[in-house]
């Protein structure tokens, strides 16, 4: 079976359940269900998870990093941005690709990368 021993489900804590869910849905097309105010699960088409309403922990302070990917960059920056993300790292290179770290509305940080030099 594919899920044995495979991340299948990833929970975040989120200032504003609601205006994460917003973010995800306008930025990466995640579609999602509300049970009550404080928890909205989300399905990326991959994955599935949920937002309940909590304190974020960036990954500076040691939270994980979950790492998004996008065939360009600058475009879904620049997407996360007209829509209430803020860029924590903007576009930069590293061995293996380039990505950009960006905090959601809700508080988490996330990143997105490929494997690219440019876009």
């Amino acid at each position: 079976m594919k899920r044995e021993r495979r991340i299948d489900y990833v929970e975040f804590a989120s200032r504003d359940p609601a205006a994460s869910r917003r973010f995800f849905e306008q930025v990466f097309g995640w579609t999602f269900e509300d049970y009550g105010t404080d928890y909205t699960a989300f399905d990326d088409g991959e994955l599935q998870g949920g937002f309940f309403r909590g304190t974020p922990v960036t990954s500076e302070a040691g939270a994980a990093l979950l790492v998004l990917y996008a065939g360009q960059l600058a475009p879904v920056q620049a997407h996360v941005e007209a829509h209430g993300g803020k860029v924590a790292k903007p576009i930069f290179s590293f061995p293996g690709g380039r990505r950009f770290q960006f905090i959601e509305p809700g508080g988490n940080e996330l990143a997105v990368w490929n494997e690219r030099d440019s876009d």
